[in-house]
């Protein structure tokens, strides 16, 4: 007789496992980020060397360029300050028939009648020339002038007697004469005083004087100034001044710079040139400008070809570290981070290059401007911009590199290693 057993519950089915969490990857902070990168410049210096000095010429050059030229427009302010910008020349034209005017006898008394004028003084050219002696042919003048001059000049025009004494109340009258500062090295004559000779008008004149280089009146640099009675009496002086100079309050320039024509000559203001010498300063300034745009031009180009250089030892990193590229994402490291370590290597070469190019720039403007006897300006925006333009060069010339080496799959980067 068989015995029932009764019915087994059906066994409950297996709990299904849980699928397998795939690990985060780790975070890399900034410094371990920059440490990775500064490990892959260690391991070839020279060729970050030679690509970090591509982008330092460049830069070097631009900071150079705006260095230079910020210090020249520096030293200009400097001396237009010392000398002043509110000094007017008046000189003849030519007459309405062609042909060379002259100024009134009385220009000088007619001109300080204006209100806004400060100072007023006048030269007048001879027609004597001036020689080291009298064996010197007479043809050979050596562009030297012999002017008749007033004795309050030098405060008008801002003159400056490095030697000697200027002409006075006492000595105009007789042969002495002050040499410009082109006209005494021409001449030979290093020292003024009784032993001083040069041969001028036919008979020997007395050098008392020695004037620096002026910047606002050149002319007198290569001028003999005699006082204007021996001039009259010794060198047939006609009495006629060719250049009033006039020192006009600072507010009123403008307006004296108009009327000065009329001023010094009534029945023919249209015959007279009036010049402010400052102007003849600021456009030189702006002529250096426009070559110095010319110049940060080239630092430019300069600039791009090491960028080129930057991509190029970066692409070339990527292709002969393939089998460290593939073990570092065989354990883990995603792409984002190999792309984040080859952005930083160009960022830092590009930064190397950079300030070694900033500090370059610096250095050869300060030996320029020392060397001309300017005050060294480097601006501080030219600074950061060189900074700034090398990380934005070395983020463009990174950017393709860095790509190209996250997407090397692992086993493909080990094979070819």
């Amino acid at each position: 007789m068989s015995t029932l057993t009764p019915p087994q519950p059906a066994p409950s089915p297996a709990p299904e496992p849980s699928p397998a969490r795939r690990p985060k990857p780790a975070r890399l902070s900034l410094a371990d980020v920059i440490r990775t990168g500064g490990s892959g410049l260690r391991s070839r210096p020279m060729r970050v060397f030679l690509s970090a000095l591509g982008i330092a010429i460049g830069i070097a050059a631009m900071i150079g360029v705006v260095g230079i030229s910020t210090s020249s427009q520096e030293e200009l302010s400097r001396k237009l300050a010392a000398l002043g910008t509110n000094l007017l020349t008046a000189e003849p034209g030519q007459s309405f028939t062609g042909e060379q005017a002259h100024l009134p006898d009385d220009a000088v008394r007619m001109a300080r009648a204006v209100p806004e004028m400060e100072s007023v003084s006048a030269i007048g050219k001879t027609d004597a020339k001036v020689y080291r002696n009298d064996r010197v042919p007479p043809q050979e003048t050596g562009g030297l002038s012999v002017y008749a001059a007033r004795t309050d000049l030098p405060d008008t025009v801002g003159i400056e007697v490095t030697g000697g004494r200027w002409l006075n109340a006492a000595n105009t009258k007789y042969p002495a004469v002050v040499l410009g500062s082109r006209t005494a090295q021409q001449l030979g004559i290093d020292e003024a005083g009784p032993d001083a000779q040069v041969w001028l008008g036919d008979r020997w004149f007395t050098v008392i004087g020695l004037l620096a280089p002026n910047e606002l009146a050149p002319e007198l640099d290569s001028a003999a100034l005699v006082g204007w009675p021996a001039a009259e009496r010794e060198l047939g002086f006609d009495g006629y001044p060719t250049t009033v100079y006039t020192r006009a309050e600072e507010a009123a320039v403008t307006d004296v710079q108009e009327i000065l024509g009329a001023t010094v000559n009534p029945e023919s203001p249209n015959e007279v040139e009036v010049s402010r010498p400052s102007d003849a300063l600021a456009a030189k300034q702006a002529t250096d400008d426009a070559l110095s745009g010319l110049l940060l031009g080239l630092g430019a180009v300069a600039l791009l070809v090491g960028g080129v250089g930057v991509a190029n030892t970066m692409v070339i990193s990527v292709l002969e570290r393939r089998a460290e590229i593939g073990l570092r994402r065989s354990l883990g490291a995603t792409r984002g981070q190999i792309r984040t370590q080859f952005l930083c290597e160009s960022l830092l070469l590009s930064a190397l290059g950079g300030v070694g190019g900033v500090a370059l720039g610096i250095a050869v403007t300060t030996g320029y401007a020392g060397y001309q006897g300017w005050p060294t300006v480097v601006p501080l925006w030219a600074m950061a911009g060189g900074v700034g333009a090398t990380l934005i060069i070395g983020g463009l010339a990174g950017f393709y590199p860095a790509v190209r080496a996250a997407r090397l799959p692992p086993t493909e980067a080990l094979a070819a290693a």
